[in-house]
């Protein structure tokens, strides 16, 4: 079964087959964790392609995945045999799946592909699966001054846009965009120790621009 129908279809396609870990996910992990072994667990939410999961048993990590679409998650379990058991298909706003605790949980642009009250469910379950004193890492979680937030079809609620026909979320169902204040809103069961705000302006052929958060959050 797959829980996003959109994200399915894409990987059905061989769309958004990342092959590389992304660069900020990498930095944001070296500089602010200490992976002690095997007995170190992360849960990624939204694995996607896997890009990032040969970094992660590179660095020493037990590593978990949670994905919504089947098809994907399929092409992992052969792709990575050794960590199939670890790989699942879900709906992380309804469900964590494992029964381990986690010592770093992270998403990259995952996690702002759900409404407003998808994300809440999702960081009250994520909370309660992780350990004391661990953390969570966003990467590029799209802020409210991102060109697309204005540049919609349909409005789910304040922060969560959907229906897009063209650029960077045609097609993939439903996009979160948050300020400062309504990130740590989100949070606030967290300490946040970092944040910080991404704006890359691009000129030609179009002019737009690409802007998001990055941060770490404490349990």
């Amino acid at each position: 079964m797959a829980f996003s129908s959109e994200w399915d279809e894409r990987y059905r396609s061989n769309l958004q087959m990342n092959i590389w870990p992304f660069s900020d996910l990498v930095s944001y992990v070296i500089r602010y964790t200490k992976p002690a072994g095997e007995q170190t667990r992360v849960l990624e939410l939204g694995c996607g392609s896997g890009a990032n999961i040969p970094f992660f048993l590179g660095q020493g990590f037990k590593y978990y995945g949670i994905e919504g679409s089947n098809t994907i998650v399929n092409k992992l379990k052969r792709k990575f045999p050794k960590i199939k058991n670890n790989l699942v298909v879900g709906d992380f706003t309804k469900q964590i799946q494992f029964e381990e605790k986690f010592d770093l949980v992270v998403d990259r642009s995952s996690l702002t592909h759900n409404t407003t009250d998808g994300i809440r469910n999702c960081l009250e379950l994520v909370y309660d699966k992780m350990k004391k004193d661990s953390m969570y890492i966003g990467i590029d979680w799209f802020s409210t001054d991102h060109h697309d937030y204005s540049n919609f079809v349909k409005k789910l609620d304040m922060y969560s846009r959907t229906k897009y026909s063209k650029g960077q979320f045609a097609n993939v169902g439903t996009v979160h965009f948050t300020n400062e204040s309504h990130l740590k809103k989100l949070f606030n069961k967290f300490e946040i120790l970092v944040l910080e705000h991404k704006v890359v302006t691009k000129k030609i052929p179009e002019k737009n621009k690409f802007a998001a958060w990055n941060f770490v959050a404490k349990k």
